[in-house]
Formats: C-alpha cells, sequence, structure tokens
C-alpha cells in the first residue's frame, strides 16, 4: 500500500502496524426472525442479540485482531449503550478515542430473517457529535501507517484525510451506504484506497460509448475495491491498469450485518502484511463469509481461524 510523501519506514520496522480508524460507533440490537414481516403483518422473534456495531468500529475491531495496532476515533453518547460499546472495544483491543456527547447513543435495530437478509432502523444518536479538531494531538503521525474512514461528515472526513496525508499515513475510505446522498469530493482525492458496492460504484463510475471507465474524482495512482456479495470482489489498481477479481466462498448465510466492514478489515490486514492483491481479496472474502455466519455485526477473527477457512474451501 502507499501512502503520501514522507512515510517513516515500512510497519515491519516498527512491529504491529498502527491503524486509526474514523466514524460510527453504534450499539445494535438484533432481532432474529424467520421472515421479514409484511406490511401490518407481525412475525415472532426468535432470538435478540446485543453487541456493538457502527463500520469504523468493526473494522478497528477485526483488525485489533488481526495483529494491528488499531485505534478508534468517533463518538457516543453519555448513557448505557455508551458505556457498553467503549467496554467491548476494548476487550477487542481497539484504542479508543471518543468524545461523550449529550444525548444518547446510536443504536441500531436490525431484523435479520432466515436468509440472513438485514432490515435497519437506525437511531441517530450521537454517532457523529465529533469534529477533526476533537482528535488528540499526537494520535496521528509519522508512526500511523493507515487512516481508514468510514461515513462521517464530509468536512470531518477531508480534515482527517488532509492530516493523514501530512504525515504520509495511507488512506482508505469506505463511505459506505449514505456516499450517494453526501458530497464527498474533498475526500475521494485524498484517498489511496476505496471500499465500495456494486449501487456504490454506479455512483462513482462512468463508461463512455467506447467502454472506457472514467472514475471521477479518484486519484490517479487510487485502488478501487468493489465487492458483489455472493458473486465476489474486484480491485482495481489505477496505477497500474490491472483488475484482480476473487470469487466469494461458499458461507452459511445467518446475518449479513458487518460483512462488508469484515471484508475490508480483512483486505486492509492482509495489505499491510505485505500480501498482494489476489491473497488479499481471498482474506478480504474469508472474514466476509465468517462475518455473515454469525449474528450481529462484529466477528471475532484471527489469522489462525482465517488461515483454516482458506485450507477447508
Amino acid at each position: 500500500m502507499t501512502g503520501g510523501p514522507g512515510r517513516a519506514g515500512d510497519a515491519s520496522d516498527r512491529g504491529r502496524p498502527r491503524v486509526l480508524c474514523a466514524g460510527h460507533v453504534n450499539w445494535d440490537v438484533t432481532l432474529i426472525v424467520d421472515r421479514l414481516p409484511a406490511p401490518d403483518g407481525e412475525v415472532k422473534i426468535q432470538r435478540r442479540h446485543q453487541a456493538g456495531g457502527g463500520s469504523a468500529a468493526n473494522v478497528a475491531a477485526v483488525l485489533a485482531g488481526l495483529d494491528a495496532d488499531a485505534s478508534l476515533f468517533g463518538s457516543v453518547g453519555a448513557d448505557e449503550s455508551g458505556t457498553l460499546a467503549r467496554r467491548e472495544l476494548s476487550t477487542a483491543g481497539v484504542h479508543t478515542y471518543l468524545v461523550e456527547a449529550d444525548g444518547e447513543t446510536a443504536v441500531k435495530y436490525l431484523i435479520v430473517d432466515a436468509d440472513g437478509e438485514v432490515m435497519v432502523l437506525s437511531g441517530e444518536g450521537a454517532n457523529e457529535a465529533y469534529t477533526a479538531e476533537d482528535l488528540p494531538p499526537g494520535t496521528l503521525t509519522a508512526d500511523t501507517d493507515l487512516l481508514h474512514l468510514t461515513n462521517q461528515p464530509p468536512a470531518v472526513a477531508a480534515a482527517l484525510a488532509e492530516r493523514a496525508r501530512e504525515v504520509g499515513a495511507t488512506v482508505s475510505f469506505a463511505p459506505g451506504r449514505q456516499f450517494v446522498d453526501r458530497d464527498f469530493s474533498e475526500t475521494l482525492p485524498l484517498a489511496d484506497l476505496v471500499f465500495c458496492n456494486r449501487r456504490e460504484a454506479a455512483a462513482l463510475l462512468d463508461e463512455d460509448d467506447d467502454g472506457a471507465t472514467a472514475y471521477g474524482a479518484l486519484r490517479e495512482d487510487a485502488t478501487l475495491v468493489v465487492t458483489h456479495g455472493s458473486a465476489g470482489s474486484e480491485v482495481h489498481d489505477r496505477a497500474t491498469g490491472q483488475t484482480t477479481t476473487h470469487d466469494s466462498f461458499a458461507a452459511d448465510v445467518v446475518d449479513t450485518t458487518g460483512a462488508g466492514d469484515a471484508f475490508a478489515a480483512g483486505l486492509l490486514a492482509a495489505r499491510l502484511d505485505g500480501a498482494d492483491l489476489d491473497r488479499s481479496l481471498a482474506v478480504a472474502n474469508a472474514c466476509g463469509a465468517l462475518a455473515a455466519g454469525e449474528v450481529g455485526a462484529r466477528v471475532d477473527l484471527s489469522w489462525g481461524r482465517i488461515e483454516a477457512f482458506l485450507d477447508e474451501t
């Protein structure tokens, strides 16, 4: 992975790679049902599960399990859900820099059917009650290998990306569902690596009459990662013009919540470990499959578990 000018050496020179994730921190309540309710309908809850969520928090937790020195910047409310979210992240080995705001921590209610399909009810909460100036001095330094941004106010994302490039850190960006509704035109040119799904890629990319692809605001040397769900994933390396694809792995899908975050964390961890794109996509798809096989957005992953999965497939 490449970052801006003035890097302080490879992560291997200093032990574990240092990663800072920034974005949403939620508390998730997952309700398992046999089918999603029809309008004015009713279904019985088969199981109830509570755990931490939020894309930035999910990625940080997986990276910590994959031997990264992972930190998280975001915000929570001064309530029980915020306390639970902090405690769970600490247990996962994530260093937290969380602004404690008035009001409630963002809580999401996720209804999951027998096929793993998800319906999400979101409480806005306090997961965007921070600015770039709230990040403590000395958190984002020349020793930082990677800044991973998820959905958040565009001005905050752009300011953090600017600071990361100034210290030579790689910038990755996974804007998520609100990509088409928010103006991230100042952040995209600062990102070395961009994650999106098929719908988001369609909003980002255009093809001319000759089939040539226009990448919009992406850097000339940016890497674009596109996920296709059960159809696998692909990486477009603009610097080399190379496209690498990888099929997804068969999985017993229980809950797809957080699978995309586990995918992103797996690819980032593999790249930080020096893997090529093919190996990185294999690791990422393995992480996504393992996450989809468990209830909740947070999955406990290790290199040993990933290698065992890859050996079995």
